[in-house]
């Protein structure tokens, strides 16, 4: 199995790099696992406390359960991956299958605090892009997406994203073999990107 991880800043354009690396290779021939099904299960706690949640450390996800996964896919076997909502912070009872695949995709912005976990990897990614497009992204994500308001998001940037950014994640772009500017924009980089999975996939 040839493991990707794509790593990056909240709202560097992750997912859509990985959308379009997609678009370009077969079907069904690329699984994707994203960290963000694996945070913790938080939905027991009061609306308030839900608001003071940091999504942007590492001890927010449950990296073991990942790295468990991990380690199954490589061995051939499926697993029942989490489903997380942002709204209620808590983990659905259901689960989705995923199957082995030649090559699996894993992206989130944490995925390479863990060495565990990169150690994995046979490609590290990182998507980067500037803060103040980062933070564009993320108010038109959160006020639709997470049912946030506009003083809210502006409010958890400044006091969880921006500073873990800084001290967790920017950090991580030494580990990376490529470095991708200007995030789901950089048509070239995902071009390279896309033809390199499928000499994989035809190896």
């Amino acid at each position: 199995m040839f493991i990707i991880g794509i790593a990056g800043g909240s709202g560097s354009g992750k997912t859509t790099v990985v959308k379009n690396i997609i678009k370009g290779l077969p079907k069904n021939s690329v699984s994707v696992i994203s960290q963000d099904a694996y945070y913790k299960d938080n939905g027991h706690l009061s609306d308030e406390d839900k608001k003071r949640i940091n999504f942007d450390h590492p001890a927010s996800i449950e990296f073991e359960l990942l790295n468990k996964h991990i380690d199954k896919l490589i061995t051939g076997e499926p697993i029942a991956r989490p489903i997380y909502s942002y709204v209620t912070c808590a983990r659905s009872p259901e689960t989705v299958t995923l199957h082995p695949t030649k090559v699996t995709i894993v992206e989130g912005i944490l995925i390479l605090t863990n060495a565990r976990l990169r150690n994995k990897f046979n490609v590290k990614i990182f998507v980067d892009a500037d803060a103040d497009d980062r933070l564009i992204r993320i108010i038109r994500r959160d006020l639709i997406e997470r049912g946030r308001s506009i003083q809210d998001v502006l409010q958890h940037y400044e006091t969880f994203v921006k500073p873990m950014h800084l001290q967790f994640i920017e950090p991580t772009k030494r580990y990376a073999d490529i470095i991708v500017p200007q995030g789901g924009a950089n048509s070239v980089a995902i071009d390279i990107l896309t033809s390199r999975i499928k000499m994989k996939l035809g190896e």
